[in-house]
């Protein structure tokens, strides 16, 4: 094995630095998919590659699971035929970013993604549910549109919105509006598709009724 982790290639960008001023050792997407390949990380290890850096990533807790499943189910019987639905599989942004969005809507067909994972061009829309980790999602939302995603749509389930996020730029999304259940949207890549936002979330509880 130290033969093969010789062959891991890291690259130094000093633009990345420790709060005093240290350069990082940046992690490429090849580099991390070997670890992987190797069996440094496997399915246990809650992490994925952000700029470079290995982050972990937060156990979902039970609404967390529950509204990623009625999202993504809706989202399958919706556009059955029209889009690949990815639930829970890494994305790759560019050299340095392979982070697991929680859904995504890739152009078809599948078999487009037997041999790579979907990059920006291949996607569509892209989904992270979040209850503890909401900051870092919004910083992830940076990721996004550096990588051209035309949509990005964060659930945050502390107050049960959709902050939904548009105009992808190299400085992040120009747009930004907040759905609460009540509302309905449309996606940019299937404009005349309406989407209620209750309808991605699971029917409330009696305790969770106000």
């Amino acid at each position: 094995m130290s033969a093969i982790l010789e062959q891991i290639e890291t690259k130094i960008h000093s633009s990345i630095k420790t709060s005093d001023g240290l350069p990082i050792r940046r992690i490429s997407v090849k580099d991390y998919e070997k670890m992987i390949d190797i069996g440094i990380f496997d399915s246990e290890d809650r992490v994925e590659l952000l700029d470079g850096v290995i982050v972990e990533m937060s156990p979902k807790k039970t609404r967390h699971a529950n509204v990623n499943d009625e999202a993504a189910e809706f989202l399958i019987v919706t556009f059955a035929g029209r889009a690949v639905i990815r639930n829970q599989n890494p994305v790759v942004l560019d050299d340095f970013s392979e982070p697991e969005p929680d859904i995504v809507i890739a152009r078809p067909p599948r078999s487009n993604y037997n041999q790579k994972h979907p990059t920006g061009a291949d996607i569509l829309l892209v989904v992270e549910i979040s209850d503890t980790t909401v900051a870092k999602d919004r910083r992830k939302a940076l990721n996004y549109a550096r990588a051209g995603i035309a949509q990005y749509l964060l659930f945050n389930l502390n107050t049960d919105e959709i902050e939904d996020y548009r105009e992808p730029s190299a400085d992040g999304y120009r747009f930004k509006q907040t759905h609460d259940r009540a509302a309905t949207f449309n996606l940019v890549a299937f404009p005349e598709i309406e989407v209620k936002t209750d309808a991605l979330f699971p029917p409330q509880s009696e305790e969770e009724i106000p």
